[in-house]
């Protein structure tokens, strides 16, 4: 019996508004690096492309060439900030990883007792959904009784979605996701069906743009817990060496690390102990 021929199918040739060459995108993913820290593979060119064709429309640029040698001159400073929030992923919702919050907060109410005052840490905020269950899983390991002094500092290197968690509007979609009773209690109903944190749960929560690559950070006080959830999967191995080496001197000594359901940090094992999924302790020294 005859075989049939083989299917050859057409090549697809994809036209680009802008040309984008290996070179240009080894350049973004350099400047990407030295920013941020974020390694990105070469996988991802096509998703470059889709966030960054956008800046170079608006700057009415020729191209992609032009846009880093714009974002490498003096002028390209403040576009710089644009970029790496371009380039930045920022999927959240409440409650994400919901194996951690009851672990925080039997923690606190610990560290309560010893203390009265409760100081966590937010380093990977997005648009705010992840402080916001810190401080409702603070608030609400304390019923009925007067609840210690608790603050939240929550940072981010994207400054767009720190100013969303700012205000602390959320379409009623992601407020869905919140446990049984919690939005009644922590979020105003709003004219337009979105919903907005109350101000006391508002003002627990500082907000300020920090990048964990940079050399300093404004950090001036030491934590009860820390959350850093996927953030450093984007990072190459030393560069997520060096931010948990940071994180040490900030974490008190009987805190808590909280990381990622695809983070393992076992290279660190001079700084942080895995306690349990995902959640580290100082190493016993």
């Amino acid at each position: 019996m005859n075989k049939l021929p083989p299917v050859v199918l057409p090549k697809i040739e994809f036209n680009r508004e802008f040309a984008f060459s290996d070179a240009d995108f080894e350049r973004i993913r350099k400047l990407i690096y030295k920013e941020a820290g974020i390694a990105l593979n070469p996988s991802k060119k096509d998703m470059v492309y889709g966030r960054l064709v956008r800046r170079i429309r608006e700057l009415k640029l020729p191209g992609f060439a032009a846009y880093v040698d714009f974002l490498e001159s003096i002028g390209g400073k403040r576009e710089f900030e644009q970029f790496v929030n371009a380039l930045t992923t920022n999927l959240t919702f409440f409650f994400r990883e919901e194996h951690h919050f009851p672990i925080l907060s039997e923690h606190l109410k610990k560290k309560a007792a010893a203390s009265g005052e409760l100081a966590i840490w937010c380093a990977a905020a997005s648009t705010g959904e992840e402080p916001y269950s810190l401080a409702i899983t603070a608030l609400e390991a304390f019923p009925g009784m007067s609840k210690p002094n608790i603050s939240v500092f929550a940072t981010d290197l994207d400054t767009s979605v720190l100013e969303t968690g700012r205000k602390g509007i959320y379409p009623a979609d992601k407020i869905a996701r919140l446990p049984a009773g919690h939005a009644v209690k922590y979020f105003d109903k709003l004219a337009d069906g979105s919903y907005q944190a109350k101000a006391a749960l508002r003002n627990m929560i500082t907000f300020q743009r920090l990048n964990l690559v940079e050399s300093n950070w404004a950090v001036k006080k030491q934590f009860d817990a820390i959350f850093c959830r996927n953030v450093m999967i984007y990072f190459d191995r030393d560069t997520q060496f060096g931010v948990l080496k940071r994180f040490a001197p900030l974490l008190k000594s009987d805190g808590l690390l909280f990381v990622g359901h695809s983070e393992n940090f076992y290279f660190a094992s001079d700084y942080f102990h895995l306690r349990g999924k995902t959640v580290y302790e100082h190493a016993k020294k």
